[in-house]
């Protein structure tokens, strides 16, 4: 609906305003009269409508503030029929609106996670690795900053697209992996997320077919996918790669994402997308995790942390060099990130512990502990506290 507004009339924070009512609505009158025959129709009808009144509401008042400083007011903003053409599928486009260059880089991705995304204010927090407060007044500084800028849906200049792709890429990036491996909740994925962020992809794929980090992107998360029904245990709970049945693995996805990674490698120096895909398909071509080429992928987290160095890579790098220089090795690269934004967060706790029951260190237990106090996902936090019980019940570790 709101991709839909904001092409129609070109205003986005309107457009936002607009959807809100129409959903609030919604709420108010469903229960009462019924879910009518086409929702969506009815909430694109409404949306229109509210628009429409939004746009004559703030131009009646322009011309009373007019006719109070004695001046001739200018006509009323004419305003488009609030009937709705069949709605299209605008999110991409919209996507680019939101990227702005009025705003800075992380304020665009924030804004572009949280409006049009599909994500909570939390998520995209935990996204960025900062508070929901900070982020919450990051993401409304950034709404009044494009509303002040007039930003209007429209193609971008050519001058401006490929620093928009740039954070559409990332937007679409952290979209998966929100869905992939959901943040918060009672459960470990949202399809709904990342069928979105896939689709996209392909679209922005099919758009720049000769950029190599868009078909990077597209080959990492059709490689990743591939994995998802592999991931998920009966009870809904984590199954970790090394646990994974292999045999459920996607072949289709597989074979589509590596023929992906061998055109893009060559058609130009790779960027960061390109190298996540890259260690996607060591991961994939492996039968069993002890047949994983360790080497290879150790040597392209090297890469990636040389192009786009990060904690979360970092921590990555560690567990490659535990496989390859041993667990000791590992643990002492993690000192690099225990005091930046990784302090505290689940996931170093859990490299911790994994190194740790590498290396039959009986602190390993607490850390898995401490891995399960700090995670936000119940299947990830259930699946840490059983790996913390396993230990303490086989004797390798303090109760």
């Amino acid at each position: 609906m709101l991709a839909t507004l904001a092409r129609r009339y070109g205003d986005f924070g309107r457009a936002e305003d607009a959807v809100q009512e129409a959903l609030v609505a919604a709420v108010e009158r469903w229960p009462v009269d019924g879910v009518p025959e086409q929702p969506g129709g009815w909430l694109h009808t409404v949306a229109a409508r509210r628009y429409v009144d939004l746009v004559r509401a703030e131009a009646a008042r322009t011309r009373r503030e007019r006719t109070a400083l004695e001046l001739t007011p200018r006509d009323a903003l004419v305003t488009p029929p609030p009937d709705v053409t069949a709605p299209r599928d605008d999110l991409l486009e919209l996507f680019l609106l939101c990227c702005h260059p009025a705003l800075s880089a992380p304020a665009q991705l924030a804004l572009t996670l949280r409006a049009v995304g599909g994500l909570t204010t939390a998520e995209v927090a935990a996204a960025f690795l900062v508070s929901e407060r900070t982020m919450g007044q990051r993401i409304s500084r950034a709404k009044v900053r494009l509303r002040q800028a007039g930003a209007r849906f429209e193609p971008p200049a050519e001058a401006q697209f490929a620093t928009r792709l740039a954070v559409v890429r990332q937007v679409l990036y952290l979209m998966f992996n929100e869905g992939y491996s959901a943040s918060s909740g009672p459960r470990l994925r949202r399809a709904e997320l990342t069928g979105q962020a896939l689709r996209l992809t392909r679209r922005l794929h099919e758009r720049v077919p000769g950029d190599g980090e868009t078909a990077g992107l597209l080959a990492l998360m059709l490689l990743t996918e591939a994995r998802a029904a592999a991931r998920v245990g009966p009870n809904g709970d984590l199954v970790p790669l090394a646990e994974q049945d292999r045999d459920r693995w996607d072949r289709t996805l597989i074979d589509e994402g590596r023929a992906l990674v061998e055109q893009s490698l060559t058609a130009s120096p790779p960027g960061p997308y390109r190298i996540q895909a890259a260690i996607a398909a060591v991961h994939a071509e492996a039968p069993t995790t002890e047949d994983t080429d360790w080497p290879q992928v150790l040597a392209l987290y090297e890469l990636l942390e040389r192009l786009a160095p990060n904690p979360v890579v970092t921590l990555n790098r560690a567990v490659a060099v535990g496989m390859v220089h041993g667990p000791a090795a590992g643990l002492a690269l993690l000192s690099e990130v225990e005091s930046g934004l990784l302090a505290g967060h689940h996931r170093l706790h859990a490299v911790r512990a994994h190194l740790l029951e590498l290396a039959d260190d009986r602190a390993a237990a607490t850390e898995w502990r401490a891995a399960a106090q700090h995670a936000g996902s119940e299947p990830e936090r259930r699946y840490l506290l059983r790996r913390a019980a396993a230990l303490s019940e086989s004797g390798s570790a303090p109760v």
